[in-house]
Formats: C-alpha cells, structure tokens, sequence
C-alpha cells in the first residue's frame, strides 16, 4: 500500500492474510457441493482488497475487542455478500472480467452466474446470523439499501438530469453503506457504547463516499491495472460525479457536446470527454470532496484512544481515498 510506513504494512498484510485464510477454509469446507461452490468460491478468492473485512477488524479492536475470531465470521460475512453483489452487478453491466479473471457469467452462462450470486449471499447472511439482533438488523437494511440504490442506478442511465444529491444518495446505499454497516456492526461485537457506534458508523460512511469518488476518478484517469479499462462506466451509462459536475457548470456549446458525448459515447470520444470535464475543474473539485470525506472520517476516530488498530485503520482510510491517485 503506498505512503505506508513498512512496520503499519506489514501489520495490514498480516490481518489481510488471516481473512484471505478463513475464506479459503471456508470454501474448501464446502467444496464437496459441487460447481457452485467452486464457480463462487473462484471469484471470492481471487483476491480484491478486503477493505471492508479489514477495516471491520480494526473497529472491532479499536472499540476495545481483542479476540480476532469473535469478529471473524462477521467480517467473513460482509465479503461474502460484497462479492455477491459483485457478480450480480458484473452480469447487469456485461463485464467480461472481475479481480483479473473472467466473471462466471462469461464461462459458464447467466444462469449459472445468478445461481452463484445467490449462494454467495445465503453464505453471507448465515455467518452473519450468528450474531445478536442488532447485527442481523444491520445486515438486512444494508442488503435492502444496496438493492434500493442498484434500482435507482439503473433508472439514472444516462440521465442527464441527475443532482448531486441523487448521486450521493446512490453512493450511500450502494458503496458506502456496507463500509459504515461493518464498521458498526464491529462495534457492537466489542461492546462498544452508542457514541462509538455512531462514529463508527460515521466513519464508515464518509469512507465508502471517497471510496466510490476515487472510483469515479479512476474510471476517467486510471489504467488498465485498476482491473478495468477507462471509461468503463461512462460506456455502461453512468452518472458518475464528475460528469454531474461538468454538466452542472457547462454552458451553451460546451454543455451540449458533453451531453452528446456521455449519449454517444465511444473510445475515440475519450480525450474529448476529458477536456471537457478538465475546462469545469470537476477532477479537481472531486479531489476536493475526497479529501473533504477523509477528513470527515479521520475526524469521527478522534473519540478513541490512540492505539496501534486507531493508526491501522487511519492508514486503511488513507489508502483507499489516495489509491492510484
């Protein structure tokens, strides 16, 4: 992770390696089902950052737990739903690759790929079960909020007339819900008082914005080695910040190219697009806000005492609002 000093990495990889080692046992202990397992088990291993999972441990430790396996299950349980909605979200968008490998819809059929997306979520609910009310609680209304904002999404295709707030309301149920769920379910596993809580959650929330706002960047900015070629969501329709906020500050001629642009959309129209959001200053003002929500969120951790899991998670916070940028 870049910027991060080698003792904090290594300390990073570590908890990353644990989780990466629970989700193998896990799959191995249910290999003998057959293809879905070993079609599911495929992308949920394939690597990815476990953000989420990690971050989950650190809320646990930083609101005072200090046994990793009473969190384990729990932080398993939101990467087994997260990548449940990854293949549902890859069929809806025609992706033809995920974390570097083909999504299963491209080997093995839809059918087959919705089937899997489903196993993976019942997997990811029953660990999730284990835990008190609250937790399934928590679960069940970021499960219900994600499947609100895909619909949403969907129906902001190539809208052009879609505000900010629509957009972050999307974000917030989508990408940034599963961050503040988990990081308050954590809390709630390690006893933690209300105050906590809420700024677990609060400090969840305000990571998962800048995570999908960096994400919004890096679709317009990035390479191939994010896991997906640039323009990827302007292609499949999407309202994306910066283009909300160049079409909100364009006028006349500008303003309707753009809006012919994200319409028409083709890879030779690319550098077009790109001048055109640069003459608004909308990557600039998407840096802004991604800082602005990190800020925010390293704000909410300042009601805990200083310990190695409190700069650990600063350290997570920070890689995923600078990742690549």
């Amino acid at each position: 992770m870049a910027q991060i000093k080698p003792a904090v990495e290594h300390g990073l990889e570590s908890l990353r390696q644990q989780i990466d080692i629970a989700l193998e046992e896990m799959i191995a202990s249910r290999i003998d089902s057959g293809e879905v397992v070993e079609l599911s088990g495929r992308v949920l291993l394939a690597g990815g950052k476990r953000l989420r999972p990690i971050m989950m441990c650190l809320s646990y430790e930083i609101a005072g737990g200090q046994e990793l396996s009473k969190i384990m299950p729990l932080a398993m349980a939101f990467e087994f739903l997260h990548t449940a909605t990854l293949v549902h979200d890859d069929i809806n968008d025609g992706a033809t690759h995920r974390r570097g490998i083909p999504t299963i819809h491209e080997t093995s059929g839809l059918s087959k790929a919705i089937i899997a997306g489903d196993w993976l979520f019942v997997q990811g609910y029953a660990l999730g079960g284990q835990y008190n009310q609250d937790i399934v609680t928590n679960i069940a209304n970021c499960c219900s909020s994600i499947a609100v904002s895909e619909f949403s999404q969907i129906d902001h295709i190539q809208n052009l007339k879609t505000s900010p707030e629509d957009y972050i309301s999307i974000v917030k149920g989508k990408t940034a819900g599963p961050f503040a769920s988990g990081c308050r379910s954590a809390g709630i596993v390690a006893g933690a008082n209300q105050e906590q809580l809420e700024a677990l959650e609060e400090f969840g929330n305000e990571i998962g914005i800048a995570y999908q706002l960096v994400d919004d960047l890096l679709d317009l900015l990035g390479d191939d080695q994010i896991g997906k070629p640039r323009g990827t969501d302007v292609h499949e329709g999407k309202m994306t910040l910066p283009l909300i906020h160049s079409l909100t500050l364009s006028h006349g001629k500008n303003r309707e190219r753009l809006a012919e642009i994200i319409n028409n959309f083709s890879d030779e129209l690319f550098d077009e697009l790109i001048g055109l959001l640069e003459k608004s200053d909308s990557f600039n003002y998407t840096k802004i806000l991604i800082n602005n929500h990190f800020e925010r969120a390293i704000n909410h951790l300042s009601i805990f005492p200083d310990c190695n899991a409190k700069l650990l998670l600063e350290n997570v916070a920070e890689y995923a609002t600078t990742r690549k940028l």
